[in-house]
């Protein structure tokens, strides 16, 4: 049977490096975004060229009503999924003291980066326990696109730590309830990542590659690092690592004297 994956969030930056990763490896793939299908295009172009089927739905995560009618579509269109990857996430529209930070910042990024993903993997993780007792050879794989955030405080952009913090638990909840359901859960925690999100503090960031012992690897990571990751976590090379943190940071988190 195909494989099929879903990729939220799929169609730029570190989405996109993980959607060109799975296509290679001969997925199906289902990808969302906020954007309209034409914006996308050129994208959605790139990934075909990839091989395997792409499908673009138009679909907003932090939406009850969107993620319902996301999974409606990939069941309508290939009838199964095996890999939910959840990408989609925003920064803070600014970046405020945590003194100065609004309510409102705080539900939105919230919204996006952690409500909806756990509301997803729910609906995604009954579908997949259905495919399993339909299949005892069905494996599911559910990847939960984290960050270095989660532990590195950033007083800046608080609520974007804390929902990274609650996809770490997220993991270790889901990976819990589903280890005897045939369905495997991780966190990919990237680091520093040339993408739509760092764009904006680009400058900061190459200082400190350069000038900082701050990474062990001293370059920007790329899309495609991360896409490498999820790929072969859902090809099934780490069976026995359910709930485990994949870093992808080019040694930021080790601990250095």
């Amino acid at each position: 049977m195909e494989r099929v994956a879903l990729v939220t969030g799929g169609a730029r930056g570190i989405g996109l490096g993980i959607s060109g990763a799975l296509a290679r490896e001969g997925y199906a793939l289902a990808v969302c975004g906020t954007r309209s299908a034409e914006a996308a295009a050129p994208q959605l172009e790139t990934l075909q060229k990839c091989g395997g089927e792409v499908c673009y739905i138009q679909a907003d995560v932090s939406q009850a009503v969107d993620r319902s009618r996301l999974l409606e579509k990939v069941h309508a269109r290939f009838g199964a999924l095996h890999v939910l990857v959840n990408n989609a996430g925003v920064a803070p529209r600014v970046r405020a003291d945590l003194l100065e930070a609004t309510e409102e910042s705080f539900e939105r990024v919230m919204r996006i980066n952690l409500q909806g993903p756990y509301f997803l993997t729910q609906a995604a993780a009954r579908w997949m326990v259905e495919q399993r007792r339909a299949d005892a050879a069905f494996c599911g794989c559910i990847v939960n696109i984290g960050s270095v955030s989660a532990e590195v405080a950033s007083v800046s952009r608080g609520e974007y730590c804390v929902a990274k913090a609650g996809v770490t638990m997220m993991t270790r909840l889901f990976a819990s309830r589903l280890g005897q359901e045939g369905v495997t859960v991780y966190e990919v925690r990237p680091g520093i990542i040339r993408s739509d999100m760092t764009g904006p503090v680009q400058d900061k960031y190459d200082a400190l590659i350069a000038d900082s012992d701050l990474l062990i690897q001293k370059r920007w990571g790329e899309p495609e690092d991360v896409g490498r990751a999820v790929a072969s976590l859902a090809r099934g090379d780490f069976p026995y690592s359910t709930g485990q943190i994949v870093h992808v940071d080019g040694g930021l988190s080790v601990q250095r004297l």
